[in-house]
């Protein structure tokens, strides 16, 4: 298969839900498939270049969030030539659907995958890092990245976390289940978290593999493919990644990005503060203020200074 990019347009922001997807069934019709997986999920794959870039998503968080409101895949396949295939849900739930375990299967028996040269499976949130983990393992050597994946939600592995109680009832025990057993035919796999949302650690702990990076990313919070994009930092992740280049030291030089994000800043200094360290807050609000920074950080300022007065 050569590299080709794909020329097409969206036009998918602002439209409701329905449209919103009719005119993704209508792209990904032209240009490669689009198939229906039950009543909550649907996949669709752009067939451009001899990389592929398999994607987990949630239509509702799309249309909210990404940019031009497109699957995160479309851009790679305009840009870069990159084939992708999404898998989109219209809920929250964790893609455990008997229809994605039959879609896989068949992707495997027709020797889907062996069709590329580089895979490349990425999750952007929980649920959706939690599938790109598990399904991997359609593809062997494929590369994965999670953004703080759950390992399980099966309450007899993982009842210590008492969030998500309605997808708890899922069954995580059956094909494609516990995410850090699945990921053993990948070739490398990135797993980013943020080790002071506590539940979040304990689950990347639990992907112990020689073959797994953890990317720690301190105070970035749960949402960190937002953060990821805030800073600039993701479509680089995601392209290292696809070059088989990505390493947990590139990673960090990566995240030094954070320090001109104002949503990290603004947490680094409420941390600081909480464990009692005003002098290293007041430094960090005096350089924001520098660089031209919002008021948040002359309340601070002011109230650190004050306290100390007292």
């Amino acid at each position: 298969m050569d590299d080709r990019q794909i020329s097409f347009e969206t036009k998918l922001v602002g439209l409701d839900a329905n449209r919103w997807l009719g005119t993704v069934d209508d792209i990904c019709d032209e240009f490669g498939f689009f198939e229906q997986l039950g009543s909550k999920h649907f996949a669709g794959f752009l067939e451009a270049g001899n990389n592929l870039l398999v994607t987990f998503e949630n239509a509702e968080s799309v249309r909210a969030y990404n940019i031009d409101a497109e699957p995160r895949g479309f851009a790679y396949a305009r840009h870069d030539g990159w084939s992708h295939l999404a898998l989109i849900s219209f809920t929250e739930s964790w893609f455990r659907d008997p229809a994605i375990f039959a879609f896989f299967d068949r992707l495997v028996d027709d020797g889907f995958f062996e069709r590329f040269e580089n895979v490349l499976f990425y999750g952007g949130d929980g649920g959706a890092a939690y599938a790109a983990s598990a399904y991997s393992v359609a593809s062997p050597g494929a590369t994965v990245i999670a953004l703080r994946p759950q390992a399980t939600l099966a309450a007899r592995s993982a009842g210590w976390d008492r969030r998500y109680r309605f997808a708890r009832k899922q069954n995580f025990a059956s094909r494609y289940g516990y995410a850090p057993e699945m990921i053993d035919a990948a070739r490398e796999v990135f797993i980013a978290y943020d080790p002071y949302e506590h539940q979040d650690a304990c689950h990347a702990a639990l992907f112990r593999k020689p073959h797994v990076t953890l990317l720690p990313c301190p105070l970035l919070g749960d949402q960190l493919d937002r953060a990821l994009d805030r800073m600039g930092i993701h479509d680089i992740m995601l392209k290292l990644a696809m070059d088989k280049s990505l390493t947990g030291k590139r990673f960090q030089k990566l995240l030094r990005a954070r320090r001109y994000d104002q949503t990290y800043v603004r947490r680094l200094v409420e941390h600081l503060l909480a464990h009692s360290h005003d002098g290293f807050a007041e430094v960090i609000c005096q350089y924001m203020l520098k660089r031209g920074s919002s008021i948040y950080f002359e309340k601070k300022l002011a109230r650190i200074r004050a306290e100390r007065v007292e």
